[in-house]
């Protein structure tokens, strides 16, 4: 039988690990809370339906799904795939939009620079591109967790997830379609997924709550925890 206690399923980005929600973990003992570390895969197929897996171990028949980038796109495709199993849903720093044709080919240039160079050597391409400036000047331990995080990321797990960004589907028909509460959280200086890009998404879906998190780049959750976890536990709270 499942769970009576409601459940929150915090899904990665890439090239993370579940530690990126450490702070989420610590908070809300009022829900059970699940961040996994993402299996092995090419396709937001597949990480869809281990993520369902996942949540069938844990005994619990619906959650409240957070996602982030990657877990974003996941997101997305369990609202396709498996939309019973989601109770409402959180969009961080993410987009609807599939890559672009140049996009693409930055995937695949990635690939390559995974397979020749390994871990140490994605985490030294991306690194400048997910932090906020804020970050980089008054939170240095910050930037070492996540490089750390990037570095302990496997080269088969790097080049899976680079094929699941770059083949996913375009997400945008899917926006007018989600039919559960949604939060959509996006970090002020984010260069991945702009708040603007952002404000437009949510924009697109019916009821949907929008908030930006001053100082934060792609890693909202990890660079301003207070404020991600204030966002957040105001959302929960409207939900119980």
């Amino acid at each position: 039988m499942a769970v009576t206690q409601p459940a929150v399923l915090f899904v990665h980005g890439f090239p993370f690990d579940g530690t990126m929600w450490r702070h989420q973990v610590a908070e809300f003992p009022r829900w059970k809370r699940i961040a996994p570390d993402l299996r092995d895969a090419d396709s937001v197929a597949r990480y869809a339906d281990d993520l369902v897996e996942v949540l069938d171990a844990a005994n619990v028949d619906q959650a409240v799904v957070c996602g982030l980038s990657l877990g974003g796109y996941i997101l997305f495709e369990l609202l396709r795939r498996h939309a019973r199993r989601v109770r409402a849903a959180v969009f961080c720093n993410t987009k609807a939009v599939a890559d672009s044709a140049e996009q693409r080919r930055g995937r695949d240039a990635m690939i390559a620079l995974a397979e020749q160079g390994g871990a140490a050597a994605v985490a030294e391409k991306l690194l400048p591109q997910l932090l906020a400036p804020a970050t980089y000047v008054t939170q240095p331990e910050v930037v070492g967790f996540v490089r750390d995080m990037m570095i302990r990321s496997s080269v088969a797990g790097i080049v899976g997830a680079l094929r699941a960004l770059r083949d996913r589907p375009d997400s945008t028909a899917t926006l007018a379609t989600i039919a559960v509460p949604t939060l959509v959280v996006a970090g002020e200086d984010d260069k991945i997924t702009p708040p603007d890009v952002m404000r437009v998404m949510a924009q697109a879906i019916s009821g949907a709550q929008f908030a930006v998190i001053s100082a934060a780049g792609h890693l909202a959750p990890l660079e301003q925890p207070r404020a991600m976890n204030q966002v957040l536990a105001d959302f929960l709270e409207g939900l119980r």
